[in-house]
């Protein structure tokens, strides 16, 4: 249909269309005059995430997360903050709702859980865009019931935020505390053990001891090795002593036999020259041969005396060799006896070390946890306080009307227009033209155009455009 045809055809049935109007007008009118006054009261939330935790010194890293809104969206909606906020107002005390939930529910389930369940529908949390502002609204016919509610909502957020935060850190305490006790028992086991050690082995966890002991190893050593030469030196000339004694330094070199040998050639060459001019049994002769017998059994003596002293030296010499070396094997052993002790005390000081730095780590966090539980300070904060409101939300009266001008314009068109389609009339030149398919000669006027009211016939369209084609 046309516009044209729609307008007279809501022309020809304004009374169905009005009739409507006037009914849906009507009906939301009343219903709008009819209904509770509701007020709204609004409070708001602020979360901090960007300051740092006050115990920690860290911002949380869960802060940060883009759920966290959303958890806190549903921890704010959830029935353990409802509750909180039932029992900060009072009304699991109320009888006349305690009768009502028995009504309800034939008393059963639990009563704060059904009264929380009942506010919760009332309640509207809506996070800001953008920010970190969270707004908690809730609806009453009461304003000042609606405030009340909304504060104690958000106060309940909070203290619930506080415990979500507090409980972990109490279930933590126990288990430090346990794993202190035993870490402390662990501690005093491994200093015991460090302690007997030290008094049995009678060292200090100190390198002092040992240092000395290898030092003195070091002089046995050095000593070792110089007596190793000297006692070499010393059996060489024991040796050459027993095939030639007489070409030894120490025989060569002495001075009585230098004295005596020298004694000895004048005697012998005085000896020859004698010889040569008296005879053999000339008593000079026999004194000169006499004395040099005696000079050469001397100097005999006293080379077997040297060769003796030598014999002693070496043996002397072999003996402190001997000596040395056993020394010297008696030091390492001793010296690896104290590394040994040494490698077992560093064991036992790392062991002290480790259950000591183990101790001291679950002292610190439990001490961290112990401020953690409690603590008074959660990151939500009141940003606004709810106020009672003056004007009710709902119902809007003035919105409501408007909205029912338009509906029911709307509707009371489509009732015109459906009752025109099930009682279909020739209201123009077009309807007839389109529904009979015959040319239009002529329309009789509505109302007489002469003053004697006689009628008269006008040309029709139709009859136009047939005569035209």
């Amino acid at each position: 249909m046309t516009i044209t045809e729609i307008l007279i055809a809501l022309r020809a049935r304004w009374r169905i269309a009005a009739l409507v109007w006037v009914l849906v007008v009507s009906f939301v009118v009343g219903i709008t005059l009819l209904r509770t006054p509701q007020y709204t009261a609004t409070a708001a939330a602020v979360l901090d995430v960007k300051s740092p935790d006050p115990i920690a010194g860290v911002v949380l890293p869960g802060l940060n997360t883009a759920g966290y809104m959303a958890t806190q969206l549903n921890v704010i909606q959830s029935e353990r903050v409802a509750i909180r906020a039932i029992e900060k107002l009072g009304l699991d005390q109320d009888a006349k709702l305690q009768n009502q939930w028995r009504e309800d529910t034939d008393g059963q389930g639990e009563f704060k859980s059904w009264l929380a369940g009942g506010m919760m529908q009332k309640l509207d949390v809506t996070p800001t865009k953008d920010s970190n502002v969270i707004t908690v609204a809730y609806t009453s016919p009461d304003p000042a019931f609606a405030a009340d509610v909304a504060n104690a909502w958000v106060k309940a957020y909070i203290e619930t935020t506080l415990e979500l935060r507090v409980e972990p850190a109490k279930q933590y305490n126990g288990f430090f505390d346990t794993r202190g006790k035993e870490l402390r028992s662990v501690l005093e086991e491994a200093q015991a053990r460090l302690s007997g050690f030290q008094q049995k082995s009678g060292i200090i966890a100190t390198d002092e001891k040992v240092d000395a002991e290898s030092l003195r190893l070091a002089e046995l050593t050095s000593q070792l090795v110089v007596l190793q030469g000297i006692s070499n030196e010393s059996s060489g000339r024991q040796s050459q002593s027993v095939g030639n004694p007489n070409r030894m330094p120490e025989v060569f070199n002495n001075p009585l036999i230098l004295s005596m040998s020298t004694e000895l050639g004048r005697d012998e060459a005085r000896l020859n020259e004698l010889s040569a001019k008296l005879g053999e049994n000339y008593p000079e002769i026999v004194e000169l041969r006499a004395k040099i017998a005696q000079i050469k059994s001397a100097i005999d003596s006293e080379t077997k005396r040297i060769v003796g002293s030598l014999v002693v030296t070496n043996n002397i010499n072999q003996t402190r060799l001997a000596q040395l070396q056993a020394s010297v094997a008696e030091q390492r052993v001793k010296l690896l006896g104290l590394k040994s002790q040494r490698d077992q005390l560093t064991v036992l000081q790392r062991d002290v070390e480790n259950a000591q730095r183990s101790y001291d780590a679950i002292v610190s966090r439990a001490g961290q946890s112990d401020m953690e539980s409690q603590t008074t300070q959660t990151n939500v904060s009141v940003l606004k306080r709810a106020v009672a409101p003056i004007k009710p939300s709902s119902p809007r009266v003035a919105l409501n009307i408007a909205v029912s001008f338009l509906v029911g314009a709307l509707l009371a068109l489509a009732a015109a227009l459906m009752r025109e389609a099930r009682d279909r009339r020739l209201r123009t030149d077009g309807d007839v033209l389109k529904s009979l398919r015959l040319p239009l000669l002529g329309v009789l006027p509505a109302k007489s155009n002469s003053k004697r009211g006689s009628a008269r016939l006008r040309p029709a369209s139709g009859f136009k455009a047939i005569k035209t084609a």
